[in-house]
């Protein structure tokens, strides 16, 4: 054989599935196995844990179930640079803990130097989350920090003009609001009023969403017996009557969104687009975590889906489709807190459906990513290619 032409029987079978397989599989998974979930679902991508595949592989996964929006905790350089070149749009983040050196404009500007330039335009980053559920925790000192930092990093992106492409927000608990119901009547914390005022005042001159972390599932958890469980769950159930605007909410979540574009509009904003930036339902859970269990989760993520599917808007907003980033891509098993905060993925990590929603992906072997790059050049041989293009067009014409 010619020299450089040469390589083994195993490592040529890698190469070819590497090199011509994992790429038409991208094309052809969509079709065949995923679900076409319309423009409005995302997907939190968490990492807590020990024993996630690597984000090559999870490239793969997220292009068979046809998902283009991620929203990650951090600026991962994997994961950023393992979906260099696809159609996933990122939401990346700054954890709680930066917002002290995002308010100093050389730091500020430092981080985006290195967190985010090197990966653009390739890899499509769309928005940057500063701080999460900030007003909420008991940090005084972070609430205060909060808006400038915000401010500095959108700063830093319209000096290098890229303010346009990427936005800046912050993710709110829905424990902002001090009511909820009825929605037409939502109203924030009266200790709140004042930071959510000038945050809104900053989403309004820069362009950017309001994000609310909203969960049903903590509603009828801390109050089973009163909260229906069918209405969480988008089940058939009676639903509730808006007394202000005669308005009927078949489902908690949609009521929950309107309430927070209510409470916005309390503040003088009609014009910021509310987004869900997590919400799910955990499919185990502690003994005292009503709920927490594999039926409901499926119950709730699969209805969720369909009428995102169905591009529906809030009873208030029928015209304005849901914006929705699910919580989680995986279970993580390194998270603190109750049973429940570690079993919230829709996927194990080894890729296989926690329940079934009819999300069918495709998380490939570990021994597809073997051969080195060096082999890839040397077994990429014309005549290998030829063999692999006739099977394919062959497999596919069987079909």
């Amino acid at each position: 054989m010619l020299k450089g032409l040469w390589c083994s029987k195993a490592s040529s079978r890698n190469i070819v599935m590497t090199t011509f397989f994992q790429p038409l599989l991208l094309l052809i998974l969509p079709e065949f196995l995923g679900s076409t979930l319309g423009i409005g679902l995302g997907i939190n991508y968490g990492q807590i844990a020990n024993n996630l595949p690597a984000p090559s592989r999870v490239t793969f996964l997220l292009g068979s179930l046809n998902i283009t929006r991620v929203k990650l905790y951090d600026a991962d350089p994997k994961v950023l640079s393992a979906f260099s070149n696809t159609d996933v749009e990122f939401v990346i983040g700054l954890g709680n803990e930066y917002l002290r050196t995002m308010t100093d404009p050389i730091q500020a500007q430092a981080w985006i130097q290195q967190k985010v330039k090197p990966y653009i335009p390739a890899t499509k980053i769309k928005c940057i989350t500063v701080g999460n559920e900030v007003l909420t925790g008991n940090d005084s000192e972070l609430m205060s920090l909060l808006l400038p930092a915000m401010q500095t990093v959108h700063g830093v992106l319209e000096n290098l003009s890229l303010s346009h492409e990427i936005f800046v927000t912050t993710a709110h608990s829905f424990g902002i609001l001090e009511n909820s119901f009825p929605p037409s009547a939502g109203a924030f914390r009266e200790d709140l009023t004042g930071y959510i005022r000038s945050i809104l005042d900053f989403h309004v001159q820069s362009g950017s969403p309001f994000l609310i972390n909203a969960y049903p599932f903590f509603a009828y958890k801390d109050n089973p017996e009163d909260v229906s469980l069918s209405y969480a769950l988008f089940q058939p159930n009676n639903g509730t009557i808006d007394p202000m605007t005669n308005l009927h909410y078949d489902n908690m979540l949609y009521a929950q969104i309107d309430a927070v574009y209510s409470a916005v509009k309390a503040l003088g904003h009609t014009d910021i687009q509310v987004k869900v930036s997590e919400t799910g339902w955990p499919s185990k859970g502690d003994v005292n975590e009503a709920g927490a269990t594999v039926e409901n989760a499926q119950l709730y993520i699969g209805n969720l889906i369909e009428r995102i599917e169905q591009n529906q808007g809030t009873p208030a907003r029928p015209s304005q489709p849901l914006d929705i980033y699910v919580f989680a891509l995986f279970n993580e098993d390194l998270k603190p807190g109750p049973l429940s905060e570690r079993n919230y993925g829709l996927f194990y990590p080894n890729g296989s459906a926690v329940y079934n929603v009819g999300l069918q992906g495709y998380l490939p072997n570990m021994d597809y990513y073997s051969a080195s790059s060096a082999n890839i050049r040397r077994c990429m041989t014309f005549h290998s290619f030829i063999w692999f293009f006739i099977f394919v067009v062959f497999q596919l014409q069987a079909n």
